[in-house]
């Protein structure tokens, strides 16, 4: 609808809107202008007339237009929402771990309270220095259990949030300063939005990965194709290079000139004139944009689009249509078609480009297919991206009729996209097959490093599965699966396909797949499965608990013609199985996906950068995958479990201490410790050498890439479990009672004050935990060394200084004790009797039980090589709730109970605008494109 510059201060109307969502894809909506205008004509506003926040113009410098959303009521602005936070295993872990050690503490302080006025009743008033009074309120009972719950009460580090939290920012900044990550192509960084979830890095088990773009380099090449039943070009040509097919083009064959029109016109391609006076194009997909650029190669030049007209060059000649209508690619209908009217002529030609599933099925009743779908099978077998063309001419009363209907459809506000897929089903119908585009989507690969294959190949080394979700068809995206080590071929593996159109014929596929998945379970032999979208859709909501089984068996799936919403299901099904899964995507067809997983990585690819921006890290190539999985995650989980289980150590070691002073200090909740000691124990004496653990690495990057299956250790939770955490429990009970036993001998040898004792033991603490940092540090730096010995010499320096004020309670203390050669002796003895059982035990597992990571940290040190490490035990594989029996078709469906389809039925709205009303709807006259908006094919 054109309107003119000068009246568009003078435009009054109202528009019919829904109320506010947060669905970014679709807005049914309807405007009415008043006069001068046409009085109350309705014209349809979609997404394409919409611009969302945040978006920026393209192929045009202004536009006019409304606001009809503002706010929070912005379509982005509803979408945001409040995230829901992801969380880590190891901080579930940690929950639980928090859990046990709080009922330890009630426990603790009920027995101890308990024993504390028991005492006071029977033995303490007996004491006349004591001086308990006879009688006392009636609160009396709960002051000695208040004592000892503030002596535990740091039993529970508080402190442990706020360092993990920092620590993981530091996670991320690593990956983002990674020079490793960096892709030279594009000069495209590695970047962390997510900061808190580094270490589910290292414990990832499943990855499900589109196709086109993430596993490829989605740039299109138009290879070869096959025009009413004549093949161009071969499997290692170029169609636009042979010369049958040129011969073709300079004689005029209208086959052919059809064929080459359908390129050029049924697009959303914008051409745009250089400086130099080149054509540049702005398109959507990479599929549109070879396929026009192939068409001008071979003499079909789209030259411009102005309005509505769109003017074409072939050979020498110009030619005009007129754009009528143009019906939308969805993924439901998965095929895109135009209305144009030639203007030599006046005819109207309907213009079709899809799926062959979605064309070949509606051509003309006397036409032969069957060259076609052999075109479309060979081009698939060889990982060709395949396209079906066609066209029909309408008549005019025809074309009439049907327009009335698709307007009156565009303008409804209740099942708007329903009503226009109705509509269009009318028209696409009777087609003249024209033939089968085949475009290459190679995979990517770097001459100067690891490419796809190597990536997956290394990754499955280090007991990671695949699933490939993808909208292509099965054939092309088995192809490609071969190509890139996705699946082996024959005899290695065995490909296993679940088909079906109906609910019965599916059933009896899937029984046959897990049959042959439960006998082959325990072979080496890598059998993957392969399903498409109209199969998955019956068995996720039929079958779904014998798919989820087949998901638990599986090793690698391929899922070929799947939405959006299938690919989340999926990645729902791998999580509620109790599995950390990865998506990875390059396109707005992934968010969901992406979202929906436990860890979402965006590719910075040429689809945009929805997914980047939707993901929690971002990467600029599949094959950075394997660094930032086996070199950050791995090292960020070690450091995180050697970080958490020590905040816990430190703490119940001084509480311990605290417990065994209460024994003979008549169980009266006393402290041994002064409130500002006990304060900055925590804050200053044990936090610092603990931080730079962030530094520590127990192998080598080099060798972490070259023998991925140490990965297991991480992945079985092996460094962070029940298990690990009693030994440090363990750990700090038999250190708290060494330190206790050498401070109170030294009191009664020395006959010191109290406070010198306290000052004594925590010394100890201090000595000993700097022993305990040491002996867990893999590797030192300069930093890790100033950390650890300036942290103690700082502990002394601290400690003098509050000794010189008179006010601090502290005074003299630490001057007194440092005069002493017994301190300094019972120093020694603390540190030799505490890390001389912890050393010999390491020394035994080191020397004669080591592990895998023991045997590559000796090759490191000695500097040899190491050939192989055998086999690791890989983590357990994983039970649904409840043992599923053999399916049959016979029997009652297992229904998913969270399968719905999404339907909106919102009420409408209306909103006037006009001179004294605020604008509310922003609609461009221009032809705009939005990288928010637009419907993207599932690649």
């Amino acid at each position: 609808m054109g309107i003119d510059f000068e009246l568009l201060h003078k435009i009054k109307g109202v528009i019919e809107c829904p109320n506010p969502d947060k669905d970014i894809r679709r807005l049914d909506a309807n405007l009415r202008l008043f006069p001068p205008f046409i009085d109350n004509d309705v014209c349809p506003l979609t997404i394409k007339n919409t611009i969302l926040q945040s978006c920026y113009l393209r192929n045009t410098e202004w536009a006019c237009g409304v606001a009809v959303y503002t706010g929070n009521e912005t379509k982005l602005g509803m979408s945001r929402g409040i995230p829901e936070p992801k969380l880590t295993a190891m901080d579930a872990m940690i929950d639980k771990l928090t859990g046990a050690i709080f009922v330890f503490q009630i426990v603790v302080v009920m027995v101890l309270g308990i024993a504390g006025n028991v005492w006071k009743d029977t033995e303490a008033r007996k004491q006349w220095y004591v001086l308990y009074p006879d009688e006392g309120p009636w609160y009396e009972l709960l002051v000695i259990p208040l004592r000892f719950e503030l002596l535990c009460s740091i039993m529970i580090p508080i402190s442990i949030k706020v360092s993990l939290d920092l620590v993981k920012s530091l996670y991320a900044k690593f990956i983002d300063w990674d020079r490793e990550m960096i892709d030279l192509e594009t000069d495209t960084p590695s970047h962390a939005t997510n900061t808190a979830i580094s270490e589910d890095l290292g414990q990832v088990e499943y990855i499900l990965t589109d196709k086109t773009g993430t596993l490829t380099e989605n740039k299109m090449v138009f290879r070869i194709c096959c025009i009413s039943g004549n093949f161009y070009g071969n499997e290692a040509g170029d169609a636009s290079k042979d010369k049958q097919l040129l011969n073709a083009i300079s004689s005029g064959s209208p086959d052919v000139v059809r064929f080459l029109t359908v390129m050029a016109i049924c697009n959303t391609v914008i051409p745009v004139q250089s400086k130099t006076g080149a054509i540049l194009y702005k398109a959507q997909s990479q599929d549109e944009d070879a396929l026009v650029h192939a068409a001008a190669k071979l003499n079909m030049v789209l030259v411009c689009k102005n309005g509505n007209i769109l003017e074409l060059r072939f050979n020498t000649s110009a030619i005009q249509y007129e754009v009528l209508e143009t019906l939308e690619f969805t993924s439901d209908r998965k095929r895109m078609s135009v209305v144009v009217r030639d203007c030599q002529n006046g005819k109207i030609l309907l213009l079709s480009k899809g799926a062959d599933e979605a064309i070949l099925p509606y051509a003309s009743p006397g036409q032969q297919t069957r060259i076609f779908n052999e075109a479309v099978e060979q081009y698939s077998q060889l990982g060709l991206r395949t396209l079906c063309l066609a066209w029909r001419e309408l008549k005019e009363d025809e074309y009439e009729e049907w327009s009335s209907m698709f307007r009156e459809a565009s303008s409804t506000l209740v099942d708007r996209e329903w009503r226009i897929a109705e509509v269009c089903q009318r028209l696409e119908r009777d087609l003249e097959v024209l033939g089968v585009t085949a475009i290459e989507d190679r995979l990517q690969v770097n001459i100067f490093r690891d490419g796809v294959p190597e990536t997956i190949y290394t990754l499955r080394k280090a007991g990671i599965h695949f699933w490939m979700l993808t909208g292509d068809k099965q054939n092309t995206a088995i192809q490609i699966a071969l190509s890139c080590n996705f699946i082996s071929p024959e005899p290695k593996g065995q490909l296993l396909l679940i088909d079906g159109k109906t609910e019965e014929e599916v059933g009896r596929s899937l029984e046959r797949v897990l049959l042959t998945m439960r006998t082959t379970a325990s072979e080496p032999k890598d059998v993957a499965f392969v399903i498409d979208g109209w199969a998955l859709e019956i068995a996720l909501k039929h079958y779904w608990k014998a798919f989820t089984e087949l998901a638990i068996l599986s090793r690698t799936a391929i899922c070929c013609r799947v939405t959006p919403s299938q690919k989340a299901q999926l990645v729902q099904i791998l999580k509620s199985c109790d599995y950390r899964t990865l998506a990875i995507g390059d396109g707005g067809n992934d968010v969901r996906m992406i979202q929906q997983a436990d860890i979402g990585v965006g590719i910075s690819g040429r689809e945009g950068l929805q997914a980047a921006r939707a993901a929690d890290y971002s990467i600029g190539r599949f094959r950075f995958l394997k660094r930032l999985i086996l070199v950050h995650g791995r090292y960020s989980y070690n450091r995180t479990a050697f970080l958490s289980q020590y905040s816990f150590y430190k703490s119940l070691l001084i509480c311990f201490i605290q417990i065994f002073f209460s024994f003979i200090s008549g169980v009266s909740g006393t402290s041994l410790f002064n409130s500002v000691s006990l304060m900055a124990y925590n804050v200053f004496y044990t936090s610092i050498p603990v931080l730079v653990s962030v530094l520590d690495k127990d192998l080598s990057e080099e060798t972490v890439m070259q023998h991925p299956q140490i990965l297991f250790y991480c992945q079985a939770g092996r460094l962070l479990n029940p298990s690990t955490f009693a030994g440090w429990f363990g750990r700090s009970l038999f250190h708290a009672i060494v330190v206790f036993v050498i401070s109170i001998h030294a009191y009664a040898f020395e006959k010191s004050e109290m406070e010198e004792v306290g000052m004594v033991a925590l010394s100890g603490c201090i000595w000993l935990q700097a022993f305990v940092v040491t002996i867990e540090t893999n590797s030192f730096t300069i930093l890790q060394h100033l950390a650890i010995w300036g942290n103690l010499i700082a502990f002394y320096v601290i400690n003098w200084i509050v000794s010189a004020i008179p006010s601090s309670g502290m005074y003299t203390i630490m001057f007194r004790l440092c005069r002493q050669p017994s301190y300094w002796l019972t120093m020694l003895l603390i540190v030799a009797a505490g890390m001389g059982p912890i050393l010999a035990i390491k020394y035994f597992r080191y020397t004669y039980r080591p592990s895998k990571i023991n045997t590559l940290q000796q090759a490191e040190r000695l500097g040899g090589p190491i050939l192989s490490l055998g086999n690791i035990e890989p983590p357990q594989q994983r039970l649904i709730e409840k043992e599923v029996a053999p399916l049959s078709i016979t029997q009652s469906k297992n229904r998913n109970p969270v399968y719905e389809p999404l339907l909106s039925d919102s009420p409408s709205t209306r909103r006037s605008f006009g001179p004294g009303t605020p604008f509310d709807f922003f609609q461009s006259q221009s032809r705009l494109s939005s990288n928010y908006t637009r419907n993207c094919k599932d690649n």
